[in-house]
């Protein structure tokens, strides 16, 4: 790890004490939402305020946001040094409101970062050639001719080149991020130096979060929203609640995340969600490729970049044999741990079994582990209990969804002892000394403390770009008000827009072997219950 990427090179230590616990839903209600105010109900964890410098940064620091939903998904650490940590001073939307721009063209950190943002989305576009095949493909037949979408993901080098293939085939957009720490500046930079209107920057507040998403979700005469990109829903949530009228008029949401996909159809189930929405979490280019293969690359640069660990021997325990526990499960076998699994479904749990893994409970090893992975998608798996017995110097992180699977806000009692150590990395430490290493307040370890291949969100994008392309350009009778899966041609079409980098060949049906399979030449080749 760069000393560049992680903040200056002086421990920060405090003592938290009068948190009080919020709940899974948003702390803040998206519907009351004003430019300049807020509501938030957001727990501040305020430590000793008397020193200055480090610890009244590190004061700052504490109260940020907490919310389940702004502060989990996915999320992205730039690689270009502090010119992505956490800036002093303001918030950049508290200079806009303060310079009479209520609605202004865009809001990021520091325009100035452009030219570098622009060279990591260079990079990207490089290791993204699904995605850019799709953008050449597309970009005459301009198939989002007239669509205006309402973007809420992560604003890194990756999604720049979604964002960017979406505009040359015709949209127009205005995107937020989703999580308050995925924010690359200098990518958002470059976004909004070429025009889009971006509203994101590393480290935002709670009320800077619904801010930036309300400047994207409110109509104006110039911008009636007519699609919906959504990654944890809260997009979605907000344009309901404080749009409702606007919100009748969109033609489709695409929706990515495990959370987004469960408001969704929790929307549904009570009859709320008035347009077609996409789930494309569940697609299978989604499930394998940025769960599986995407994780089991990434959990191991995560913890190499934060705590510089030596993988072989060590004694590691991933709770959750889904997707993303398959990959960190390969990961570290790979290299040399002792690997146990915890598991509630005995299917997964006998999968991990005959893979040649212990499946245990989590009490039953958390003495001796040196390692602490969750991937659940759950919450309370690991408990202030568990962090209790844990030995010392035993490194704790979140893979899955959520930031609520590790209790994170047990730890903040007056008897504990926080200090930042790293960017995204705090040893907690115990009255008689022990100390647990935490990753990412318990946000998702590999996109807060490295970043995903550049390749894997290759695959996501052309997803998503395709679904959008679908739900856009659908007759009005194709689909109703309902959650759907992306059509499995499409899941299809995708993977082959990237089978070219590895110069694989596929092999071809004859006539008499597609009618014996029956099957069409072209595809699909698996009916949708097939489990790949």
């Amino acid at each position: 790890m760069s000393e560049g990427h992680g903040e200056p090179n002086q421990c920060r230590k405090e003592s938290v004490a009068g948190a009080a616990v919020p709940s899974d839903s948003p702390v803040t209600d998206p519907g009351q939402v004003r430019a300049g105010n807020s509501d938030s109900g957001a727990a501040k964890f305020d430590g000793p305020r008397g020193k200055a410098g480090a610890l009244k940064k590190s004061a700052r620091y504490r109260s940020r946001s907490l919310s389940a939903s702004s502060a989990d998904s996915y999320s992205s650490t730039s690689y270009t040094g502090s010119s992505s940590d956490e800036d002093e001073g303001a918030q950049p939307h508290e200079k806009a409101i303060a310079a009479g721009q209520p609605n202004p063209p865009y809001c990021v950190r520091n325009i100035e970062q452009n030219a570098f943002g622009r060279r990591e989305i260079e990079i990207a576009e490089q290791e993204m050639p699904g995605i850019m095949a799709l953008r050449a493909r597309a970009k005459d037949d301009k198939p989002l001719k007239d669509a205006k979408i309402v973007g809420c993901t992560h604003i890194n080098a990756q999604t720049a080149v979604l964002i960017e293939t979406l505009a040359a085939l015709g949209a127009t957009v205005r995107w937020a991020a989703c999580n308050i720490y995925s924010t690359q500046n200098e990518v958002a930079a470059a976004l909004a130096h070429a025009g889009y209107a971006i509203f994101a920057w590393r480290g935002e507040s709670e009320e800077a979060f619904w801010w930036c998403i309300d400047q994207c979700c409110t109509p104006t005469a110039t911008w009636q929203p007519n699609m919906i990109l959504d990654d944890g829903g809260d997009a979605t949530h907000l344009m309901l609640k404080k749009h409702g009228a606007a919100f009748k008029n969109i033609k489709g949401i695409v929706e990515e995340s495990v959370t987004g996909v469960h408001r969704l159809y929790q929307l549904s189930k009570a009859g709320k969600l008035c347009v077609p929405a996409m789930n494309v979490n569940d697609s299978v280019t989604k499930t394998k490729f940025d769960n599986l293969y995407s994780c089991r690359e990434s959990i191991i640069d995560a913890l190499k970049r934060s705590t510089d660990l030596m993988f072989g021997g060590k004694q590691s325990v991933v709770c959750g044999y889904g997707e993303v526990g398959k990959g960190c499960c390969q990961a570290l076998k790979a290299l040399g741990c002792v690997v146990y699994v915890t598991e509630i479904d005995p299917i997964c749990a006998l999968q991990a079994a005959m893979d040649g893994f212990r499946v245990v409970k989590l009490n039953e090893v958390i003495r001796q582990v040196d390692i602490v992975i969750t991937a659940t998608g759950n919450k309370g798996v690991v408990t202030r209990e568990h962090m209790e017995r844990m030995k010392n110097g035993c490194v704790v992180c979140n893979m899955g969804h959520s930031n609520t699977e590790i209790d994170v806000y047990a730890l903040k009692t007056p008897d504990l002892l926080w200090e930042r150590v790293r960017s995204q990395v705090d040893h907690i430490i115990w009255p008689n000394g022990k100390r647990i290493v935490l990753l990412a307040e318990g946000r998702l370890a590999n996109l807060c403390c490295s970043s995903l291949p550049s390749f894997v969100v290759s695959v996501t994008a052309a997803t998503q770009a395709l679904a959008l392309i679908e739900l856009y350009n659908a007759p009005n009778q194709r689909y109703k008000a309902d959650v759907y899966l992306l059509p499995k041609k499409m899941d299809e079409y995708v993977a082959s827009l990237h089978l070219p980098t590895f110069d694989a060949h596929l092999t071809e049906l004859t006539d008499e072997q597609a009618k014996y399979l029956g099957l069409n030449k072209v595809g699909p080749f698996k009916p949708n219950y097939y489990r790949y």
